[in-house]
């Protein structure tokens, strides 16, 4: 394992509930959070977005017309419009459009509905929860337990945010500061599809260890945005020379490691079934995550699929068992219990 400020003091690799246990609760919600932690889960990971008023709120995307019943408010109808977040044109309804209050009166509904009915069953039951909120659940949860609970916070559209007056950095470090989480290096760690961010938030004083995303192709936003038809790719950052420059970032700059879309991890030509980007990542040094671990036929690998339906459970366990054997330091899971099944058995 990569050294990485806590994650010694759990299993190896570290299992995430993603967005919570959100293959069996809407994601982002309160009981989605809970049962991770109920499951096993390590760490939880919420995914970060801003209201109108500048208050963080956990939702997959700021578009929110797929994760809550928007759509049907006729109060809010007038709301729907198109708009261009990190160069892609999306229509629906968006976080930044309304105000706390207002978006506390909505209720959330299962993401996936077509493949996790038991999920969906849950619709219109739970509320939008707001960052500081988890963490407050956090540590509630921490004083019943004598594992270390912890948050993986992901920092969504930095660049996007920051363009309409809504700086997420100082937004999150002034929260963080709010329930006493500015100084958690074990408890939380920071993550982005975008550096610049994480630099910012460490300019802030907000001490948890960083965590650069890598998408399976494209570019990161804020480099495309600096940079246009020059700037370096995913792949050219997780290269030889790619992985080096992210390992030797000083300072502010530095990070502690990349999660990475775990197709860079599975190589089913290989003799191990996985690429050699983990033993590269750590001969200089970085912890590596990986996302995401679930275990529906429509979200494996095709060596790991079965004959039935999307929504039926696949040869998940071999294929999180491939995964895990790479010596990844952390996978997000959305079923977290399975992921630990699969860890505990190999330990």
């Amino acid at each position: 394992m990569a050294t990485i400020n806590g994650m010694r003091a759990h299993g190896s690799p570290l299992v995430i509930g993603h967005r919570g246990a959100s293959g069996y609760r809407p994601e982002h919600t309160r009981q989605a959070y809970e049962l991770a932690f109920q499951l096993g889960a390590d760490f939880v990971e919420p995914d970060i977005v801003a209201t109108k008023d500048g208050v963080l709120v956990l939702r997959h995307e700021n578009e929110i017309s797929g994760t809550t019943d928007v759509a049907n408010r006729p109060e809010f109808a007038a709301r729907r419009t198109t708009k261009e977040v990190d160069g892609v044109p999306v229509t629906g309804w968006f976080t930044e459009d309304f105000t706390w209050a207002e978006l506390s009166t909505l209720r959330c509904r299962e993401r996936l509905g077509g493949l996790r009915q038991a999920s969906a069953s849950f619709d219109g039951q739970y509320p939008i929860m707001r960052l500081t909120h988890l963490f407050d659940l956090v540590d509630s949860l921490a004083e019943t337990t004598d594992r270390e609970l912890g948050v993986v916070a992901e920092i969504k559209h930095a660049s996007y945010f920051e363009s309409i007056g809504l700086p997420l950095d100082e937004l999150f470090a002034d929260e963080l500061q709010q329930v006493g989480w500015q100084s958690e290096p074990s408890r939380l760690i920071i993550e982005s599809f975008e550096k610049t961010v994480l630099r910012k938030v460490r300019e802030r004083g907000i001490r948890g260890n960083r965590i650069y995303l890598i998408e399976a192709g494209g570019a990161a936003f804020d480099l495309v945005a600096r940079d246009g038809a020059d700037a370096a790719s995913y792949a050219d950052e997780i290269g030889e020379l790619g992985l080096y420059g992210l390992a030797t970032r000083q300072g502010l700059d530095a990070i502690e490691g990349i999660s990475v879309d775990k197709s860079l991890l599975l190589d089913a030509g290989s003799e191990s079934g996985t690429s050699d980007l983990v033993d590269r990542a750590h001969t200089v040094g970085l912890a590596v995550f990986t996302w995401t671990l679930r275990p529906e036929n429509r979200f494996l690998s095709a060596p790991f699929r079965t004959e039935g339906g999307k929504a039926d459970f696949g040869h998940w366990q071999h294929e999180f068992r491939t995964i895990m054997a790479s010596g990844v330091d952390g996978v997000f899971a959305d079923h977290p219990d399975l992921a630990l099944v699969v860890r505990d058995a190999a330990a």
